[in-house]
């Protein structure tokens, strides 16, 4: 007598049963939350209600001829001192990185220096140079025939020293920034440039800088931010920029607290749409990256696809 031997299928076998996920409960996010809400609320009536902040005021001086004049005073500061900045502190990280130890001790020397010492305190001394070099003397050194000689008051002008001081700080700050881009990127690259016979700065300006930019643009950005802000000091070296002309119309108004008011908002603007323009900048680096690793996975898809037709 043959006994068959019966096997379950799996598809008989019963569905294990699957337990609801229930969320864990956060009482205290909620509490947190509504405390918020009830903070920004009562922060929008303040702004609103408090005749004190005076936004009639606000809106006659926002667009006032001087209001506007030292607002483009600003942009053209903050430009110009930018692109010299990043010039100078893309020289200071090579600087750095080169195999000159006098080169790279120089520029670690000027980063020290500028970066260690206020914003403020160095635009007020390049505004007092002529009392140490009355005249700015151009020729040989250590007392050599003289070729030139410029009276410093006629040279050191207030706009020229917010200039000197903006460009020369940011400029230490950009070095670092730019040395921290270029010691992102693989060294292979280098050794691979210098493999096909490039010299090192063809390699670092065509290889290792282009990709060096995505780590640079979210610092850079943040500097350009921060620069535009920095403008704000010299006004105390009588440059007629935002600030300035917000504290002589005050002066003369007595309506400190409107004219702030507005310059923030100008402040707030301008900021706002630099970082739209950052994160417009960091989603395009961050595509060109996806697309150039997804190229050598398409050449491979499409090779072997080839071959398989091939085959057949």
């Amino acid at each position: 007598m043959n006994t068959i031997s019966r096997v379950a299928s799996p598809e008989a076998a019963p569905a294990a049963p699957v337990d609801k996920i229930i969320p864990l409960r956060r009482p205290g996010r909620w509490i947190f939350a509504a405390i918020l809400a009830v903070a920004v609320a009562q922060g929008i009536v303040v702004l609103v209600t408090n005749p004190n902040f005076e936004w009639g005021v606000v809106g006659s001086y926002l667009f006032a001829k001087p209001i506007l004049q030292g607002l483009w005073l600003t942009l053209w500061l903050t430009v110009v001192s930018m692109a010299a900045g990043i010039l100078l502190g893309v020289l200071l990280a090579v600087m750095r990185l080169s195999s000159n130890p006098l080169a790279a001790w120089l520029s670690w020397a000027f980063v020290w220096f500028f970066r260690g010492t206020p914003l403020l305190v160095q635009l007020v001394f390049w505004y007092n140079l002529a009392v140490l070099f009355p005249q700015i003397k151009i020729g040989l050194p250590f007392g050599g025939p003289t070729f030139a000689s410029l009276d410093a008051n006629a040279v050191i002008t207030p706009i020229a020293a917010s200039l000197l001081g903006l460009i020369l700080n940011e400029a230490a700050y950009m070095a670092e920034i730019v040395r921290s881009g270029i010691a992102s990127v693989d060294k292979g690259q280098l050794e691979a440039a210098s493999a096909l016979g490039m010299s090192r700065g063809k390699a670092l300006r065509r290889v290792v800088l282009p990709q060096a930019y995505r780590v640079m643009i979210p610092p850079t950005g943040n500097e350009t931010i921060t620069l535009l802000k920095s403008t704000s000091l010299v006004s105390v070296v009588a440059v007629a920029d935002l600030m300035y002309q917000v504290n002589l119309i005050s002066a003369q108004t007595f309506q400190t607290i409107p004219l702030l008011i507005a310059a923030a908002l100008w402040y707030l603007l301008i900021t706002s749409l630099m970082s739209m323009g950052q994160a417009q900048l960091e989603k395009r680096f961050a595509k060109s990256d996806l697309s150039s690793a997804a190229g050598p996975r398409r050449t491979l898809l499409s090779r072997s696809t080839t071959g398989k037709t091939g085959g057949k």
